[in-house]
């Protein structure tokens, strides 16, 4: 039975250098897995996908006959990725694998906002899927950007209902003491609460350290795991974290 893993995450986050980073991780472990993008929008990607909606979803196409600029060609595409996720999904059927690493479109309000993410979660099979959730370093480097990416998580969460590993993308690109913070912060909502506050340049909010600890409980709010695609480092926890949420810990690499 393949796994769908979906990789999702704002813009410039780093997906599909993710989603082939892992690939080339898996496969170094004598793990099959098989590209997906679901992207009609990417004009260059970091790997050759298996299976590519610029098969069924031409953008180009969509802005010339319908006359629309990019962003509403995107919300157009977006939509007929909904319609045409059964014909995919029948193409993934195909595949002898053990995992799906789905590269989702860049902009991560088409995928949970418009009737594409659920139509194709759905259509690929729901009980079989999670998602790799990309936090950019960028913005989770203060205090307040930490927090409104969890806010950003916590909303994809509610929208798709699925299992979720919470991953920090580019985790290189930070300072070792900047990193260990940023860690930090995933696994105390206190130590986040006195960073927003001793930030003198952060606006004062009426967010206060119960409501971290809210999300804390309801499992929004979790530790983030670092991750390199440039150095493939942190691979194996993200592994680890699959087992844990489809198969209760035990591994499916094959003998």
């Amino acid at each position: 039975m393949a796994r769908n893993l979906y990789f999702i995450g704002t813009a410039g986050s780093g997906k599909s250098t993710m989603v082939y980073a892992f690939q080339l991780w898996m496969n170094s472990q004598g793990l099959d897995c098989v590209t997906v993008n679901l992207d009609p929008g990417a004009e260059s990607l970091s790997y050759s996908p298996d299976v590519d909606v610029k098969d069924w979803v031409d953008l180009d196409k969509i802005i010339q006959e319908q006359g629309l600029g990019p962003n509403g060609a995107q919300v157009a595409a977006a939509d007929l990725l909904a319609l045409n996720a059964r014909e995919i999904a029948d193409v993934l059927e195909t595949f002898q694998t053990s995992y799906f690493l789905i590269d989702t479109p860049g902009q991560i309000e088409l995928f949970t906002f418009r009737s594409s993410g659920p139509a194709i979660i759905d259509a690929f099979g729901r009980e079989d899927s999670a998602f790799v959730y990309l936090n950019d370093p960028n913005l989770v480097r203060s205090a307040s950007g930490f927090i409104s990416s969890i806010l950003l998580s916590a909303t994809v969460q509610f929208r798709h209902a699925l299992p979720f590993m919470n991953v920090l993308s580019k985790s290189d690109l930070l300072p070792e003491e900047e990193l260990e913070q940023v860690v930090k912060w995933s696994l105390d909502p206190i130590a986040l609460y006195e960073a927003l506050f001793a930030d003198t340049a952060t606006p004062k909010t009426l967010l206060d350290v119960e409501f971290l600890r809210s999300m804390e409980t309801i499992g929004v709010y979790r530790r983030l795991f670092p991750v390199s695609s440039e150095l493939l480092f942190g691979f194996e926890e993200i592994y680890n974290q699959v087992q844990q949420v489809f198969e209760g810990g035990e591994d499916l690499s094959k003998d």
